[in-house]
């Protein structure tokens, strides 16, 4: 037969059977604590429950390798069943989130052409609203009150479902996108899955924590990207049905949780909670961060607790996982001089920082865009290859569109979105830069920046902030302040207090509503 040309493309039993392969090796360790029911799951446990789910997608809904199944769920145990059973047979997973709107889940259904939808029943209404496909021939509601999926799925007798899969096939469709067009929908393979977990590991993020409190919502990549390397490492994941600071800090204080991801944003949460200061710390080793540098203000406040906060960054297409800063030192404070920084590239990840126009690669000090290459890049957008041929350039690099430089020690920083650049007076601004700047100020817990137009100028400055409890500025002293960081022309036009920061249903900022 001669030598195989690339395993990637060879089927093998384990690709996809994480559950079954992990029970096999630690079977009565435990896989998983439910805060909500607060029940607990051994690795044997969840291959059984996968395995029920699988003979229910294939005996009784008639699923075969390469159908989707679509979920719109908040983090619980069902959607984990239903990942592993996936995993076993091949089904493609869709997770969808709540949070879209009518027309974009609309349009998310019809490009994906599911066979089944499951869904939570506290979203019933809303999936009553949509215009499902022809595809559809089924529509499960979890936990109605017939308990649908305990008393009739997980009765199912169990046997072992598994079939052999390749690396490059398809695990996840992975909706994502910014604010200006439909969301894209990743191709993520299940050698994606496997090299993200593995450079996690080898990089030294999830290190030997035992329970690692997952907190990024299911609907987005960054949940799987946090479950499945621990599960890949037989590590306890504890879950929640969606962020509560309160319950965080409850599991913290009980000694559940050694490690949790998460944005700024929930950080200041936590410490805004009446409970925080009550708190016992010491059985939280660790916090990663994601999405956007940690502040030094909210990063002391963890530092203070004897805490440790590390900066990580990916995106869906290139990783999820590809950056990450790694303390070069015991000492709290280079966590703190270095508290900009995304550190540098995973174990397994190419990286390089190129001039825009040209695409010749930058020196170090200077900004450019930030290309990734490794293992774990993504396959492309599902039936879009122009949008595909803009991010996946020549050589396999992924253009992120991030503005990014690297400093003389090998530390990258992240500058803000290429594509999020506007033009005043000819002079090229940064949104996110005044965003930083407007951050500095202790009274400040947000800031989102775009540029409006400006019958002067051409486009101008605008910002909206939000304040931390109890404090407020004025527009003039804010604009003073900017000052001290930014340039007279970067200084915002008009500075308006608001509750909340625009997001889009995917959870990033949306600088449009600012520009509306």
């Amino acid at each position: 037969m001669g030598p195989i040309q690339n395993y990637d493309d060879l089927p093998m039993n384990w690709v996809g059977d994480w559950a079954g392969r992990r029970a096999a090796l630690t079977p009565h360790r435990v896989a998983l604590y439910d805060s909500f029911t607060h029940e607990s799951y051994t690795f044997q446990d969840l291959n059984e429950r996968a395995c029920r789910v699988g003979v229910y997608l294939t005996d009784v809904l008639g699923l075969r390798k390469g159908d989707v199944v679509t979920l719109i769920c908040r983090n619980r145990i069902e959607p984990i069943d239903i990942y592993l059973a996936c995993g076993k047979l091949g089904i493609i997973l869709a997770p969808l989130s709540q949070r879209l709107k009518k027309p974009e889940l609309d349009d998310l259904l019809a490009r994906l052409q599911p066979g089944v939808l499951i869904h939570e029943h506290q979203f019933s209404e809303l999936i009553s609203a949509l215009s499902l496909p022809a595809s559809v021939r089924s529509v499960i509601n979890i936990d109605d009150e017939r308990n649908f999926f305990a008393d009739v799925i997980l009765k199912s007798e169990p046997r072992e479902v598994n079939i052999p899969l390749a690396m490059n096939e398809r695990c996840l469709y992975v909706h994502t996108g910014g604010t200006t067009a439909v969301p894209k929908i990743c191709i993520v393979s299940y050698r994606q899955m496997v090299w993200n977990s593995f450079d996690i590991l080898a990089t030294g993020v999830v290190g030997l924590y035992r329970k690692v409190l997952i907190t990024f919502p299911f609907f987005h990549v960054g949940g799987w990207n946090t479950f499945t390397p621990l599960l890949h490492a037989g590590i306890t994941s504890v879950l929640m049905r969606e962020f509560n600071p309160g319950l965080v800090l409850d599991l913290i204080h009980e000694g559940r949780v050694e490690n949790f991801g998460a944005v700024e944003a929930m950080l200041q949460f936590l410490i805004a909670h009446p409970k925080f200061g009550e708190t016992d710390f010491s059985g939280l080793k660790a916090i990663t961060t994601a999405a956007a540098p940690c502040s030094k203000a909210v990063m002391q406040t963890f530092l203070d607790k004897g805490v440790p906060v590390s900066q990580t960054y990916g995106m869906t297409e290139a990783g999820p996982s590809n950056y990450a800063y790694i303390p070069r030192s015991d000492s709290f404070e280079d966590m703190l001089a270095n508290s900009a920084s995304i550190g540098t590239s995973m174990f397994h990840c190419d990286a390089r920082i190129v001039d825009k126009e040209s695409g010749r690669e930058v020196k170090p000090g200077e900004t450019g865009v930030l290309c990734l290459r490794s293992p774990h890049n993504f396959d492309g957008y599902l039936n879009d290859p122009a949008r595909t041929d803009k991010i996946i350039r020549q050589d396999g690099w992924i253009y992120t569109g991030d503005l990014a430089l690297q400093d003389a020690d090998g530390l990258t920083y992240i500058q803000g979105r290429a594509d999020n650049m506007f033009i005043s007076g000819g002079e090229n601004i940064s949104p996110e830069e005044i965003e930083l700047a407007l951050m500095k100020h202790p009274a400040v817990a947000g800031a989102i920046c775009a540029g409006v137009p400006d019958a002067k100028w051409g486009q101008a400055p605008v910002a909206l902030v939000i304040f931390h409890a109890g404090k407020s500025v004025a527009e003039d002293e804010l604009k003073a302040f900017c000052r001290d960081f930014l340039a007279d022309y970067k200084v915002p036009k008009q500075i308006r207090p608001v509750a909340e920061l625009p997001l889009t249903a995917v959870g990033k900022l949306n600088r449009n509503a600012v520009v509306a």
